[in-house]
């Protein structure tokens, strides 16, 4: 049976974290499930994975809650678990910005459906931003958005700050994998005194599922943090592999490259990799290839 992963988020005022953190651990563990759940005040972050049962049971126990009823999941499946364990955490920031004043609970930007975001981003007045890291729009973005070239979302409003003037730029749409990181950049934007701000609802990852090839306006392919690496239109497995030394996505180009060795080092990387660091991922590899034969 393949395993079902689910991605979800809501931003909503939790002030019980240490109890729900708890709760949600019994209740993960009991249900033998693998993957990442972030608590904050400001609300829930998690990429879990198990059987079909087990999901379905812990999203029924979230939106038994009344602050998490209207919860919404993305699904895929994998052969295996993409986590090695369970994490229940609490944070600060269920994805971090930095930047308390951007509070997505308070107001956000505009939400566009993937059928309506062509029309928004054709606009020559609207400035379309990639609020991604550079990594991740190195291997495909939308036609004509601009590149912030950051390394963390946490240089994101800076580049915005110092980039957009909301005299200047009085429209501004932006756009992320899922959806959550849009939610704080576009509250941080509107308190900045931008008057017209647009995010891609469900982010690129919707677009992909639901416009047609034919009438996209997306070029390359679209990282996501799971076994997948990357997908392209129709959420269809995309070309790249993943460097398990750096985290760094890896092309055809990069595989043909005299510096990759698959699990130990990537062009990306090379260059800081220690005799020491080979050899610590090197074992990993090792590990990871007995895992497979063992689970196959």
């Amino acid at each position: 049976m393949p395993v079902v992963v689910a991605t979800f988020y809501k931003f909503v005022s939790v002030e019980d974290c240490a109890e729900l953190q708890r709760s949600l651990q019994t209740c993960c563990e009991a249900l033998a499930l693998h993957g990442t759940i972030l608590l904050a005040s400001e609300g829930i972050n998690a990429t879990v994975s198990g059987t079909d049962e087990g999901i379905q049971t812990l999203l029924d126990e979230l939106r038994s809650d009344a602050r998490f009823t209207d919860l919404t999941a993305k699904f895929s499946t994998a052969d295996e678990h993409p986590f090695e364990r369970l994490k229940v955490k609490v944070k600060r920031e269920i994805v971090t910005l930095g930047r308390p004043e951007a509070n997505p609970t308070e107001r956000v930007g505009t939400y566009v459906p993937p059928a309506e975001w062509n029309r928004i981003i054709s606009d020559p007045a609207v400035v379309l931003v990639d609020a991604r890291n550079d990594y991740e729009v190195n291997i495909g973005t939308f036609k004509g958005a601009v590149n912030p070239h950051t390394e963390s979302f946490r240089e994101l409003p800076d580049y915005l700050t110092s980039h957009l003037d909301p005299q200047r730029h009085p429209q501004v749409a932006l756009f992320c994998t899922g959806g959550i990181r849009c939610e704080k950049a576009t509250a941080y934007l509107l308190k900045q005194g931008f008057q017209e701000v647009y995010h891609l609802q469900g982010g690129i990852l919707k677009y992909l599922e639901e416009v047609p090839e034919t009438e996209s306006l997306w070029e390359g392919e679209c990282f996501v943090f799971d076994e997948r690496v990357a997908v392209r239109h129709g959420l269809q497995p995309g070309s790249h592999d993943l460097c398990y030394a750096c985290g760094h996505p890896v092309s055809a180009s990069d595989r043909a490259h005299p510096h990759y060795e698959p699990g130990i080092s990537c062009p990306h990387c090379y260059g800081e990799m220690t005799p020491e660091k080979q050899a610590k991922q090197a074992m990993r590899q090792r590990q990871r290839h007995q895992k497979r034969q063992t689970s196959g």
